[in-house]
């Protein structure tokens, strides 16, 4: 007889085999890595085969597991269909997205698959700008949801999503860049939150810096990190992996993490956007450390489904 494949043993298997990591997968399920590592073995017991290979740096799958990677995914998404036929077969409609590219590419991703397997009625429009763009065309209708940093020069505060930590980046050789002074930084565009981060944290650390670059996308700043020409501070949801993270004894001063919150627009009260708004929160979410978990039960709870 054919074990039961519990939905939560397997969305915790697809964030552990996708992250190649139990402790990313853990923050990704919102468990313990040790509740991760549990759920993997129960996992592995009702297979009667391990899933994963295991050792000091790496987590990769086994024959085994790449062959239950495929099913699970597919069982996950008809699970999703399957309740979004039922429950919610009525949710057609419109939703224009607006994001920065980092989070774009980053985080929002899986949010649009599983919510386009949910809710395929719904057609999604996603506009990649900066927040200091986004504003305005929340403001004025064009756009229904923001997902971006809390900043409130630009009144986008939003529904908290997540803190997200900002990193020193560089190119992955041995040219020490980080050690020049003044030390030449890629910068996002003046207005952007992140970029007053960065500023900030090496105006209170003393740092001399030059910006190297100035840009309003993410991509032009990798592109000119990439050539060896700077260090640039980032999300680490956004960092790719084939830059170095600069750690704390690089004399790098820490950054202030961002806050990132979905706003929406004053036309934006209807059930696409509703749904859209909560898939995120429910996908992406960590508790605000400014508010009680208390609060931020009573928040959850009271989101739309």
């Amino acid at each position: 007889m054919a074990p039961d494949l519990d939905s939560d043993l397997l969305r915790t298997f697809i964030a552990a085999a996708e992250l190649g990591s139990f402790t990313k997968a853990a923050e990704a399920v919102y468990r313990s890595q040790a509740a991760v590592s549990m759920q993997i073995k129960r996992l592995e017991g009702a297979m009667g085969t391990p899933l994963f290979v295991r050792d000091t740096r790496n987590l990769s799958l086994t024959r085994a597991g790449e062959t239950l990677l495929e099913y699970a995914r597919r069982i996950r998404s008809l699970q999703e269909q399957a309740w979004a036929a039922v429950a919610r077969p009525e949710v057609a409609g419109h939703v224009v997205l607006g994001s920065p590219d980092d989070y774009i590419s980053s985080l929002l991703p899986p949010v649009l698959h599983r919510f386009s397997a949910m809710y395929p009625a719904v057609e999604i429009t996603v506009i990649c700008a900066q927040s200091t763009a986004l504003a305005p065309m929340l403001a004025d209708n064009r756009i229904d949801l923001a997902f971006v940093t809390r900043d409130p020069s630009l009144r986008l505060n939003g529904d908290f999503i997540r803190r997200e930590p900002v990193e020193w980046v560089s190119k992955r050789d041995e040219s020490r860049l980080w050690q020049a002074r003044p030390l030449p930084v890629a910068l996002y565009e003046p207005g952007c939150a992140a970029r007053a981060h960065t500023v900030a944290a090496l105006d209170r650390a003393g740092v001399p810096y030059r910006a190297a670059y100035n840009s309003a996308s993410m991509l032009g700043l990798l592109a000119v990190v990439d050539a060896g020409l700077a260090v640039a501070a980032l999300a680490r949801c956004s960092i790719p992996e084939r830059l170095s993270v600069l750690a704390g004894r690089h004399g790098l001063p820490e950054i202030e993490p961002l806050d990132i919150v979905v706003a929406r627009s004053a036309k934006s009260n209807r059930p696409t956007c509703d749904y859209l708004a909560a898939r995120m929160l429910e996908d992406l979410s960590r508790p605000d450390p400014t508010v009680s978990p208390l609060e931020h039960d009573i928040a959850i709870e009271g989101s739309p489904r």
